[in-house]
Formats: C-alpha cells, structure tokens, sequence
C-alpha cells in the first residue's frame, strides 16, 4: 500500500494552535455537576415546607375544636379541602407550567401556599380558616409534579428512580416535621404561631430558589437520553401536544398500577394511630409516636427502593416495571399476614416490612412515566401521575378503610386493604410488556412533530 508524506507549513500550525485557543476560550466551561444537586435539594426542601403547612393543622386539632366548638364534620373539612384542590387543580396547573416555565411556577406555588398558611395563623374563625385552607390546596397542587420534572431534568435516566423515590418520601417526612414541630410551637407559643413558623419557613425557601434555580441555568445543565427521540428533539425544538399522555399504553399501565399501590400505603398513613390506640391499648399521643415511627418507614422505603431499583436495572432499564412488581407483593404478603394475627411483636415486625415497601413502587413508577413521555409535556405527565395517586390512593384508601371499619371493624377492614396490590400488581405486569411498543410510540410521535416542525420553521 502507497504512503503518502504531507509537508506540514509552521506558520499554518501556528494559526492552528491559536485558532484552537480561541475556540477553548469561547466555548462554554464544563458543566458543574454540583449543580443539579443543589437544585434537587432546594426542591426537596419545598416539598418538605409543602407538606409540612399542609399536615400542620393535624397537630392543632385539638385546640381548634376547643377553640371555635368544632364538630369532626368540619376539622375534617379543613383537612380534605386541601386534598380536593390537589386532585382537581394538579394536571392543570402542571399543563400551565410546561407552557409558561417551571421554575417561575413553582417559585408562585410556594409563595401562594406560603401566604395562605400564614392567613391560617391569622383566621378569626372556622370560615376565614376554610378559606385560607383552600388557597394552601391552590399552591400546593402541581408542586409534587412540577418540582420532580425540574429536578429528572438535570440528571441522567439511570438515575430517576432514585431521585422520584427520594421525592415522593418528601411527602412522609414532611407529615411527619409538620406535626410534630407543629404540635411543639401549639403548646409553648400558641397554635397560630405553628401556622406561622410554617408560613416563614416555606417563604425563605421560596425566595432562595428563586435566586439560585433559573431557566436558563437549568438549559445549561440538561441532561438528556443519547437516543433518537432526545435527540430529534434537541436539533429541533417541538412541543407535542398533552393528548399524547393518554395514546400510550404503558403510561396508562404506570397510572394505574401508582395509583393502586398507594392505596395501602394511604390507608397505613391515616389508620395506624387508631390500629396502635385501639388494640394495642395506647394513649392518643403514644399511637401517633409509634405511627409516626411507620410513617418514617414508609418515606425511607421510598427512597431505598428507588435507590435498588436503579441499580439493578442498569442494563435493561426495563427491570423497574419488575421491581416495582416486587415491591407490592413483598407488602401484600407481609401485610395480607399482619392484619390477620394477633397484634403482637410478629404483627409489628410484618407491619414494618410491609409499611416499607408500601410505597416502594412510586420512584420506579414516576421514572416509567418520565421515560414513556416527551420532555415538553413532563411535568403534565407526572401531574397525571399525582392526580392518580391521589383519586386512586391517597383519597381513596382511608375513606374506603373507613367505611368499612363502622361494618366490619378496624382490624378486619386494614385486612382487606393489601387486596388493592393484586391490581397494581397487574397494571405493572401489563405495562413490562408493553414497554418496548410504548418507547416506540413515543419515538415515532416525537419523529413525526419534529418533522412537522421543521417543515413549518
């Protein structure tokens, strides 16, 4: 084979190496990966102060209905108003933000929920209360789904099921700072200064967002798939519309099969202060320390599993749908036994190891959606998500639980209760095998509005 010599010109390879000097001195530094870890702090935190002004009144019950001569009927309208602006507002206000900015949505969201906490601490009566009860369910509505789109943002798909995990435990650990710190500022200052103190706490958090967490910065750090679809989109700036959330298959199986699985995870959260008051012959305050104590369990499980969940789906990332099916037969089993022995030291241990899986499947289940939906309409899809763990679980669970209790008893209806997992159990079964039909949906649809973009530019 010929070789062939190139003379090399000095004076070029000069210009060269100073071409290349100036192409280093204007090209962008490399990104900071401490960065997106702030930003997923600083959300966390604002889903600690979310849930915290929103379960601080659970620590104020007593003295309200003493105050004002309450009736259960209305304390427990004060709590459920939240809940139905949440279900109702979530998928709306989360459309609103992919349009209008994320980061300047949320920063509105916590202050408006902020406010309307501190106008809880100033209500002169049960009506001024409500009110105020309902702007705090406004802010609070598409927060959960918003916070989790910025944050799957800035890191890389291996790690989402850690992060969504992580996130949604902020609800459990932010119910449990809300009442007990609640509780501590009702006794030694007075119940308006727990409002108070939650309202200041969520406004300071607000602000430094604000400051740190940009739109512009966030672009900078993007983190996006190697594949076809992220990449169609990154040489072409489209926006599909938010029906195709609804087109996909294994989206639908991911909805169903959260949504279902926090159906326990619900009914552990409300119910097991009155399971430890009423059979295990414990005080008000005791049965909410050791529940508390479950709560806990529950929020770590979140994150633990999402944290497992990622490591053993490196290599197919299709294992998170098993994972997420793992998760709910290890609760139905420990919880299917617990609840139909005797209460006891086995029926603590099986509580535990149920009440930690309880919810392990809402991280695998929330990177699913993230994965199976385009980035332009993200925070929609995971408002979806929220809006069907709440009409699904969290709203569902304890009232069903309840009903049934006034017929059947506590203990027999908590029994029925993991039966719930049997249908997560099979949306997810579902949705593996329909997971490589749905990613190329979503390939050919991002194709397809690319292509149509461009044809329009």
């Amino acid at each position: 084979m010929d070789q062939t010599t190139t003379s090399v010109d000095p004076a070029a390879t000069s210009a060269g190496e100073a071409d290349n000097k100036d192409l280093m001195k204007a090209s962008p530094p490399p990104k900071r990966r401490i960065y997106p870890w702030v930003v997923a702090a600083l959300a966390f935190g604002l889903l600690l102060a979310d849930y915290m002004s929103r379960q601080v009144l659970a620590a104020v019950f007593p003295l309200l209905k003493a105050e004002w001569s309450l009736t259960d009927a209305k304390l427990a309208s004060l709590n459920s108003i939240v809940a139905l602006m949440v279900g109702l507002l979530t998928f709306p206000l989360s459309v609103i933000a992919d349009r209008f900015g994320r980061v300047r949505s949320l920063v509105t969201m916590a202050v408006v929920w902020s406010l309307a906490t501190l106008m809880c601490g100033l209500a002169a009566n049960f009506e001024q209360m409500l009110v105020a009860r309902f702007f705090v369910g406004v802010g609070e509505a598409a927060y959960g789904s918003v916070g989790i789109a910025v944050v799957l943002s800035v890191f890389a798909p291996r790690l989402h099921s850690s992060l969504s995990g992580a996130f949604m435990a902020g609800g459990s650990f932010g119910s449990v700072l809300g009442v007990s710190l609640g509780g501590v500022i009702a006794v030694n200052f007075g119940w308006r200064w727990s409002f108070t103190a939650m309202a200041v706490f969520g406004l300071i958090l607000a602000a430094l967002f604000r400051v740190v967490v940009t739109e512009s910065r966030l672009k900078r750090h993007a983190v996006r798939d190697d594949g076809a679809v992220e990449e169609a989109a990154h040489r072409t700036k489209i926006r599909v519309p938010v029906s195709t959330l609804f087109t996909n298959p294994a989206v639908w199986c991911a909805y169903v099969g959260s949504g279902l699985q926090m159906f326990t995870a619900a009914v552990l959260l409300s119910w097991t202060p009155s399971l430890f008051n009423r059979y295990y012959g414990l005080d008000t305050a005791e049965a909410a320390g050791v529940a508390g104590l479950f709560v806990l369990l529950v929020g770590t499980g979140m994150v633990v599993s999402g944290i497992i969940t990622d490591r053993v789906s490196r290599v197919n990332v299709s294992n998170k749908w098993l994972s997420a099916i793992a998760y709910c037969a290890i609760s139905l089993v420990s919880l299917g036994i617990a609840f139909r022995i005797e209460p006891g030291a086995a029926q603590l241990w099986l509580l535990a190891i149920g009440a930690f899986f309880a919810g392990g499947s809402s991280g695998p289940t929330a990177a699913m959606v993230a994965s199976l939906t385009h980035e332009t309409v993200r925070s929609s899809a995971l408002g979806t998500l929220t809006v069907a763990n709440n009409v699904l679980g969290l709203a569902l669970g304890p009232f069903v639980i309840g009903i049934l209790a006034d017929k059947l008893g506590l203990m027999e209806s908590l029994a029925l209760a993991p039966l719930f997992y049997i249908g997560a159990i099979v949306a997810l079964f579902i949705g593996w095998r329909v997971y490589p039909r749905g990613l190329r949906k979503l390939a050919a649809q991002s194709e397809s509005y690319a292509k149509q973009a461009a044809a329009s530019a």
